[in-house]
């Protein structure tokens, strides 16, 4: 007998609505990230995207822990010499929280084709309002540290 093998096609998405205010940005990217990936779907299987739609708002309401905020930076680079560019979180939060928010998450997805069409069904806002009335997402909780 075979194992059935999920098709991607054929599997129906959910969308889920997360409010970020007051969370702490590891374990909310965390989780977020098992519903991208679809780890919590009996259908899981870690060579198929078969995840679910997240829509993060308040995304600029996200805390950092311990002395994170002052000491964690962000660096990118351009591809030229001397083209790295550093910006401290304090001034990142305060500026572009949407891309702090999705860069954590995107940190905790696979690294290749798959986590970069896991990562297009992920839409972070800054506020709470987001343009996705329409697909009726649901809440989803984020549960403490330590429960799953």
């Amino acid at each position: 007998m075979e194992t059935p093998a999920p098709v991607t096609s054929s599997e129906e998405r959910a969308w889920w609505v997360v409010d970020a205010s007051g969370q702490v940005l590891g374990r909310l990217a965390a989780q977020v990230a098992h519903v991208l990936r679809g780890k919590h779907k009996p259908t899981y299987a870690p060579h198929h995207d078969v995840g679910d739609f997240v829509v993060v708002v308040n995304a600029s309401k996200v805390r950092l822990t311990g002395n994170k905020l002052n000491a964690k930076v962000w660096q990118r680079h351009s591809g030229y010499p001397g083209g790295l560019k550093t910006i401290g979180y304090d001034r990142l939060i305060s500026e572009r929280p949407d891309v702090a928010v999705e860069k954590a998450i995107r940190g905790m997805l696979p690294h290749n084709r798959l986590g970069r069409s896991m990562a297009r069904k992920l839409k972070v806002y800054r506020g709470p309002d987001h343009p996705h009335a329409a697909q009726k997402p649901r809440p989803m909780a984020i549960k403490p540290f330590g429960q799953r």
